[in-house]
């Protein structure tokens, strides 16, 4: 009975073997809270003529191996802690599922925060140190979101630090390593970003919130309770949308940026897919589609910062 149940959530969550379990570990639907404020942050400076290319691509690979790393982190704590199971839905399941050792988990972790530093050497070397400091702060709290005595993810405070360090913190990291400057303006351009990188968070715990509650965690979501976090998830995209209208309004953002409000397509089919739901299979799809209304929306803002550079 037990081996049926086992089959059956990797049967419904499509898991395979192979390459796709180091895959899964990585978790790429979450990526793009990495991805899209290194391309935000790049092509604000690119906007006002500032790009080196080498730089962009070293920090998008430190980023995007900061955000795995602590997504495996997340995966090893969780199951140090007990709170990880062969059903258990929104992890990679390397260990629980596909016997991958925890230790293999936890070095893999490691090497990728080791390769993180060596380009943030590379980063920090080419524009300032003071962004090394930065980085390493950056590493410190993706290690404390589930590990040390008291793990961020276990407080109302996840969706805060995520969208402050994930969103307004690497936009200007990118920002300023080409422009060799920090501005108002770029930090005000990241707040949309940071909402939705928050939003992830969210949804993530709207899934989560059952299993969360049995363990002890006080996240924000259990805390307003599954309809009011729908809701405050919902408040989250009409405030970044509104953020966005008047950050064009103001003339921070070019009038080519409202091509993002796109993105608010993708917004209303989270909401759609998380209403009536309790099951977190049943709600897997909502959280897919809060990472995508983050890529959309990003990816767009990015691409109308690159089309107003040469128009206007």
């Amino acid at each position: 009975m037990h081996s049926s149940n086992k089959v059956t959530i990797k049967d419904a969550l499509n898991e395979r073997d192979g390459f796709q379990i180091w895959w899964r570990l990585l978790r790429p639907h979450t990526l793009t809270a990495s991805f899209v404020p290194v391309f935000v942050g790049s092509m604000l400076a690119f906007h006002e003529g500032h790009m080196n290319i080498f730089l962009f691509m070293a920090m998008l690979i430190a980023s995007m191996l900061i955000q795995a790393a602590t997504n495996m982190f997340n995966e090893y704590y969780d199951f140090v802690k007990g709170l990880d199971n062969e059903e258990s839905v929104g992890i990679g399941g390397t260990i629980v599922r596909d016997g991958i050792k925890p230790k293999t988990v936890l070095h893999l972790a490691l090497s990728f925060f080791g390769i993180a530093m060596l380009l943030g050497a590379f980063i920090s070397a080419t524009s300032s140190w003071w962004i090394a400091a930065i980085g390493l702060i950056c590493m410190l709290f993706g290690y404390l979101y589930t590990g040390g005595p008291y793990p961020i993810a276990y407080t109302p405070l996840g969706e805060l630090f995520s969208g402050f360090l994930m969103g307004t913190v690497i936009i200007g990291i990118s920002y300023f390593i080409q422009a060799k400057t920090i501005t108002l303006e770029v930090i005000l351009a990241s707040i949309p970003i940071a909402i939705f990188i928050g939003a992830i968070l969210l949804s993530n715990n709207i899934r989560d919130l059952d299993n969360d509650k049995e363990n002890g965690r006080k996240t924000l979501a259990i805390l307003l309770g599954r309809k009011r976090a729908i809701g405050f998830l919902a408040l989250m995209f009409l405030t970044a949308f509104f953020v966005t209208a008047w950050l064009i309004i103001k003339g921070i953002f070019p009038l080519w940026s409202f091509i993002t409000f796109i993105g608010a397509i993708k917004a209303v089919d989270v909401i759609q897919k998380f209403k009536g739901k309790t099951q977190p299979l049943e709600m897997m799809p909502a959280m897919a589609a809060t990472g995508k209304t983050n890529s959309i929306y990003g990816i767009l803002l990015g691409i109308s910062l690159f089309i107003s550079t040469f128009i206007n």
